[in-house]
């Protein structure tokens, strides 16, 4: 059976070819409609960035035990965006300093390399979209100068070491993204990730050695009056026909500027017209807030 998710090559998206460039451009959106995932190839972000930050994280994750392991059977070191508005409310929750462990001296510049790909592939990515609508080219990007983004590298450690899942129990359990496009960067296993099909259920997410995997979050399929879909993802605990296992992801999570008024495209365009303006950090701290204990 054919997977849902289907494969973006975006090569023709960066030449002279007007038709070629709409044609992609149509690729993805038929992609963020029909299952809010797609497998980007033609990227251009060299393999080289990918396993500098890989083999980083894994020497990060080496180091001796701090906290404990939390219910998904994941461990996970996050970086967020840092660069100061100069108000201390806004700075204080949306852009913390960054925090890098001295004990690996050479992950803080594989990550900085690694953001400033991802946020140039998620600004072009948003071109894309609006090209797929027929908008003005920065239709969406004229909102991301000072964008508010997340990367997580998660360590899903093997069977052997986190011990077998309980019942219901997942390496990331079910759930969508917040923000506008996520750029997942990851490694084939057989506790892998799974996408929710309303055909089928939950389905395998193809693995094409070199390609991202994204999909789009709430606030972008908000924004384009649900004409695109923030679809529902996990990722399956460890396996016992694998039992050793051991997986690391990097996770790029765009959103957008922090005071950004984000108006829901109304039909045609859209397929809802009742969507309310919603200011971008309001939107996504109500999100956030609802996952958080304590």
């Amino acid at each position: 059976m054919p997977s849902p998710v289907p494969v973006v090559d975006l090569v023709p998206w960066f030449g002279a070819d007007e038709s070629a460039r709409a044609a992609v451009a149509a690729e993805v959106d038929a992609a963020l409609q029909s299952v809010g995932f797609f497998l980007l190839t033609g990227h251009g972000v060299p393999a080289g960035l990918r396993d500098r930050v890989r083999a980083e994280a894994r020497a990060f994750f080496a180091l001796p035990e701090g906290t404990a392991t939390p219910p998904d059977m994941k461990e996970s070191f996050a970086v967020g965006a840092d660069q100061p508005t100069g108000d201390p409310d806004v700075d204080g929750y949306w852009f913390r300093p960054n925090v890098y462990p001295p004990e690996v001296p050479g992950l803080q510049p594989a990550v900085v390399g690694y953001l400033a790909r991802m946020r140039e592939l998620a600004d072009e990515l948003l071109v894309v979209c609006a090209a797929a609508l027929g908008l003005e080219r920065d239709f969406f990007t004229r909102y991301t100068g000072h964008a508010t983004h997340t990367m997580n590298i998660n360590r899903y450690p093997p069977m052997t070491l986190a011990g077998p899942p309980e019942p219901g129990q997942f390496r990331i359990g079910p759930h969508t993204d917040f923000g506008t496009v996520t750029i997942l960067d990851r490694e084939p296993g057989r506790g892998g990730l799974q996408v929710w099909s309303e055909q089928d259920g939950w389905e395998d997410v193809p693995y094409q050695p070199g390609a991202f995997t994204i999909n789009a979050g709430d606030l972008l399929a908000r924004w384009s009056g649900a004409r695109w879909k923030s679809n529902r993802h996990r990722v399956l605990p460890p396996q016992a026909e694998a039992p050793d296992e051991d997986l690391v992801s990097l996770v790029y999570f765009y959103e957008a500027d922090h005071d950004a008024t984000i108006e829901s495209l109304k039909p045609p365009i859209g397929k809802r017209g009742d969507y309310q303006p919603v200011i971008s950090a309001q939107f996504l701290k109500t999100r956030l807030d609802a996952i958080t204990i304590g």
